[in-house]
């Protein structure tokens, strides 16, 4: 519950911060310097480029959280099976050898959503983020009966 709190936060940040760029934009568009000018029609496509981003993560984390539900409900999640280093952090060989399985199961049934989505959080295990993420999103497309 303190991640989606900290992540609330830190959008509403985000977007208080859009709001104070967009304001100097317009102030800077009222100068009528042309360097002035052209400053204050970029801070207006900054926003939008970040409002872009927020709203896609924003929109992947929510149906992240729904599969893992949705996973949950069936029994179907994860075990941590992992071994880990004294400090803490996940044990390569470990991780390697779930990754190979999952990417098995994933190979085996690669229209189940529940296999991709278990694939991503073996991806995310092996500190791969962006396949995680493209693992993620293949799974929620299953889900949402989109195929790709």
């Amino acid at each position: 519950m303190g991640g989606k709190i900290t992540y609330f936060f830190l959008a509403a940040v985000l977007v208080l911060v859009f709001g104070v760029v967009a304001l100097e934009g317009v102030l800077l568009l009222l100068t009528g310097e042309p360097a002035a000018m052209g400053m204050g029609a970029v801070a207006f496509v900054l926003p939008c480029i970040g409002g872009w981003f927020l709203w896609h993560n924003t929109r992947f984390a929510r149906d992240a959280h729904r599969l893992a539900h949705a996973l949950e409900a069936e029994g179907g999640l994860p075990v941590d099976e992992l071994k880990r280093t004294p400090g803490g952090r996940i044990d390569r060989d470990a991780a390697d050898a779930v990754f190979a399985r999952r990417q098995a199961e994933t190979e085996d049934a690669p229209g189940d959503w529940r296999t991709w989505f278990r694939l991503a959080v073996a991806y995310h295990d092996a500190r791969d983020t962006p396949r995680a993420r493209k693992a993620m999103q293949r799974a929620i497309a299953l889900h949402n009966g989109g195929g790709a």
